[in-house]
């Protein structure tokens, strides 16, 4: 494939990964609103593994299970469980383009964790994309009265730990797609497994089959996303992540009926400049494409 024809397939294959995602998180938010985070997440696992089942298959059970670096897997999975599930639990509480305005400030937050944690250096204009980016997520948060209140400080707890999940992305780079999905998806749905104690309430036959179908759009957004970053460049495709945005506010909207408010649009507007701009100057410096991770919230 010609590479501006590629770019253009992988530019496509984001922003179908993109709608589907929101459309799972439109999904997950109307399915929270009757079933308890336990329940949403071992369904939505259950109905993933079924699907990706026959990919680990042609794999090799063997190299699925074994995989290298077991313990930083381990970290990768609890950190992708702790996410989902925290996610979920703000999504329930709050506006979905609110909930999708902190979690984009994910990669603001790696900036600063890879700095603390891992000892990278991070130059000035970094630093002032990130302090752009907290600026942002303050401003969204509208820290007064009611504003501030446990669903958010959720949210934001629920980001950073996505951006830890990106964090030990980068670590793994050489572990295959299929791995790291399949353990990651089997770590949620023991989270679920975790948490469904604290609660059951039996679900319809439709709404099973939206529980079980949940689970399934997820996977095929993620499989949208790698095919993507396969395509193109991260450069090129990782951009388009921040479509996600205007979904939350037009499905959030059209379903939901929920108004954004003037401080988090603007709020949003600097989350989004401050991570197009850290995608810049990551390139800039030439550091690899897959420094750059496509926000995969829930």
């Amino acid at each position: 494939m010609a590479p501006r024809n590629a770019s253009l397939a992988g530019i496509m294959m984001m922003l179908i990964g993109i709608l589907l995602f929101s459309i799972n998180d439109v999904m997950g938010k109307w399915l929270v609103a009757t079933y308890t985070v336990g329940q949403v997440l071992l369904l939505r696992s259950a109905a993933a593994l079924v699907v990706i089942a026959p990919f680990v298959v042609r794999q090799g059970l063997s190299r699925t299970l074994r995989p290298e670096r077991p313990g930083l897997q381990l970290l990768r999975v609890l950190l992708g469980s702790c996410e989902v599930a925290l996610f979920y639990w703000a999504v329930s509480y709050l506006p979905l383009a609110d909930t999708m305005t902190i979690w984009l400030a994910a990669p603001v937050w790696a900036v600063v964790l890879a700095a603390v944690l891992l000892g990278e250096k991070v130059d000035a204009g970094r630093w002032l994309a990130a302090v752009a980016g907290f600026v942002g997520v303050a401003i969204a948060l509208n820290p007064s009265g009611q504003s501030l209140s446990m669903p958010a400080i959720i949210a934001v707890v629920g980001s950073l730990s996505f951006a830890a999940l990106m964090i030990t992305g980068r670590q793994l780079k050489g572990t295959p797609d299929v791995t790291l999905v399949a353990w990651q998806t089997l770590g949620a749905l023991v989270m679920g497994l975790i948490l469904l104690p604290f609660g059951w309430v039996t679900p319809t036959l439709a709404d099973t089959a939206l529980l079980a179908l949940l689970g399934i759009v997820a996977m095929v957004a993620h499989l949208c996303v790698t095919r993507s970053l396969k395509l193109a460049e991260a450069s090129v495709v990782v951009p388009y992540q921040y479509t996600l945005i205007v979904w939350a506010l037009v499905f959030g909207w059209l379903v939901f009926n929920d108004w954004p408010t003037p401080s988090m649009l603007v709020g949003a507007a600097l989350i989004v400049a401050a991570g197009l701009a850290l995608m810049v100057l990551e390139r800039r410096s030439s550091a690899p494409a897959e420094a750059t991770q496509p926000v995969e919230p829930g």
